[in-house]
């Protein structure tokens, strides 16, 4: 495959993953977190204790850690090229590292304070337990991720736009020929 055809397979598979992530936290911004609040102590540490042991599966860590790893690789495909794709793939690679630091240091301590705690019919205060969690500062530092991993897809469906345009037809190349499929319509009909 020509290198053209590289950097476009990573864009698209960066722009799923940042898509598929940034989706994710959105959910949890406005309906996950917005629905516990509204629980007892007893009812959130139960609840979310579930969802963080549910979230754990290859169906979040994959695209969450995709997101960066091909973006990553977006910017170093991108790179030697020039033109406008570079600084819209670096932009979304800092924003989405930006989101996996918040992650590790803000959320992941904070999940461990109550997936530490064990069974909620064990632990004697769960309201300490919640206030330990410091739920304010969870929800804040997560609407700051989300934003970040938002504008990191929109920052990559950019760049894949601009990356088709600068790339679609200059030299009669299209990515459909690499994997063999049917070019436009006027290709295959000799117009």
């Amino acid at each position: 495959m020509r290198r053209e055809s590289w950097q476009t397979l990573v864009l698209l598979a960066a722009t799923l993953a940042t898509g598929l992530t940034a989706g994710v936290f959105g959910d949890w911004a406005h309906t996950v977190m917005r629905a516990l609040a509204t629980t007892d102590d007893r009812t959130f540490v139960v609840a979310f204790q579930a969802l963080d042991r549910a979230i754990l599966n290859p169906a979040f860590l994959l695209p969450f850690v995709g997101a960066l790893l091909f973006s990553g690789v977006a910017v170093l495909l991108h790179r030697p090229t020039g033109g406008p794709v570079p600084p819209w793939t670096a932009v979304a690679f800092g924003l989405l590292l930006a989101s996996f630091v918040i992650t590790v240091v803000v959320h992941e301590p904070l999940n461990g304070i109550l997936r530490d705690a064990g069974d909620p019919d064990g632990i004697a205060d769960v309201t300490a337990l919640r206030a330990a969690f410091d739920e304010t500062r969870w929800v804040v530092w997560h609407a700051v991720r989300t934003v970040a991993a938002t504008a990191g897809f929109a920052c990559l469906a950019w760049a894949l736009i601009l990356h088709g345009r600068a790339t679609g037809s200059a030299d009669g190349h299209h990515f459909a020929d690499d994997l063999g499929a049917p070019g436009p319509l006027s290709r295959r009909t000799g117009d």
